[in-house]
């Protein structure tokens, strides 16, 4: 019988509330960490574990809150990945990731095994595609370490006929049971629509424009649109992967109330999303000009 890993839990609060405590107060980055060889935007480039130690370090400089690392690619027809192997490609990193990069450290699973490792190691936000439905075992593995959790709308298929929305809202309810079931307190759940999984074009643009209608369950909403082909298709057809793309979808879901965002360009979101904090906070009175 495999011995169950231990946990730092006081360590792991402690990251974990770095990364919820903005909330509310201005967007959140999660900077995205791929050690894939076949992520749809940047499969292999960070392999090793020097590439991404060093990605990794440039995202938190850059202003990253939470640096999200992931080792199965779960863009359309992805091969799935054993756990095994999947954890062969994080754990080389991810130790020297907690103890190194300054910022917490969110591990991209939906795996409990592969949770539980990283959870041993001090990462202290899980990011789960599955949203806890996958694996029976992920949420006592949360609960169990005082981690954070990322709960993802996802479906097997896209259907243009279900009406997401409502579907977003049952799975997300289901979702949350799972999760005070196993003792993870509502305190420690991010939700997230999910864009582009299992959902056709319109139904992805109709999740995000039900963000102020999510944002009613009572928790932080996390959006995920980073160099997605979300706008394939659009006039200008050169927008499908670009930044201006992303950061034009990500502003406007800041502004109808999103707090966190999972994104590849740290940099540019910071700036953006600082010039957007400092609009909303501008004070709206002053001199009629004529």
């Amino acid at each position: 019988m495999t011995e169950s890993p231990s946990f730092d839990r006081a360590a792991i609060a402690a990251a974990r509330d770095r990364f919820f405590a903005p909330t509310g107060q201005r967007p959140v980055i999660m900077g995205i960490v791929n050690v894939t060889p076949d992520s749809f935007s940047d499969g292999g480039l960070f392999a090793s574990r020097e590439a991404a130690l060093a990605q990794a370090k440039k995202l938190a400089a850059d202003g990253a809150d939470i640096l999200d690392v992931g080792a199965e690619s779960t863009r359309p027809c992805h091969t799935p990945v054993p756990a095994q192997e999947e954890w062969a490609r994080l754990e080389p990193l991810l130790a020297a990731l907690v103890q190194e990069a300054g910022v917490p450290v969110s591990i991209d699973t939906y795996k409990a095994t592969t949770a539980r490792r990283a959870l041993a190691v001090g990462v202290a936000v899980v990011n789960d595609v599955w949203g806890l439905q996958r694996d029976p075992d992920m949420a006592p593995a949360i609960a169990e370490a005082g981690a954070g959790v990322v709960v993802m709308h996802n479906r097997e298929a896209a259907n243009p006929d279900v009406d997401i929305v409502s579907d977003m809202l049952v799975f997300f309810e289901r979702s949350l049971d799972i999760a005070r079931r196993a003792g993870v307190p509502e305190s420690h759940v991010a939700l997230d629509p999910g864009i582009g999984f299992g959902k056709s074009r319109q139904q992805n643009y109709e999740a995000l424009k039900a963000v102020p209608r999510l944002l009613k369950l009572g928790f932080p909403l996390l959006i995920g649109v980073s160099r997605k082909s979300l706008f394939k298709g659009l006039p200008d057809g050169l927008i499908e992967g670009r930044l201006i793309g992303t950061l034009a979808a990500n502003l406007i879901a800041a502004g109808d109330g999103a707090q966190m965002f999972r994104v590849h360009d740290v940099a540019d979101h910071r700036a953006a999303f600082e010039v957007f904090t400092a609009l909303r906070r501008a004070p709206a009175q002053g001199r009629e000009q004529g």
